[in-house]
């Protein structure tokens, strides 16, 4: 037996990973008129969030609408899901 035999790995990278996608609910929440519970439902795993990010960034920058929209269309296929899960979350 060796002197970390008797680390679970695979638990601490689970709190690892659970205390990351917290931060960044927490971060996107901060931002936005959702709560860190409902981001993290709508968008539980952290490459969701992230590209939900990234969207927002887009959206918040000072360019014009429509390069806001061509920069959306040129990532359409990255963005579709958040697009999808956030228009299904108003209607």
């Amino acid at each position: 037996m060796g002197l970390f035999s008797d680390i679970d790995l695979d638990a601490i990278l689970d709190d690892a990973e659970q205390r990351t996608d917290d931060k960044l609910a927490g971060e996107i929440s901060s931002l936005t008129r959702m709560t860190d519970a409902q981001i993290k439902e709508l968008f539980p795993k952290t490459a969701d969030a992230t590209k939900l990010v990234e969207l927002m960034q887009i959206v918040k920058t000072a360019e014009d609408r429509n390069t806001k929209v061509n920069n959306i269309v040129a990532n359409s296929e990255k963005f579709a899901g958040t697009i999808v899960t956030l228009l299904d979350k108003l209607i």
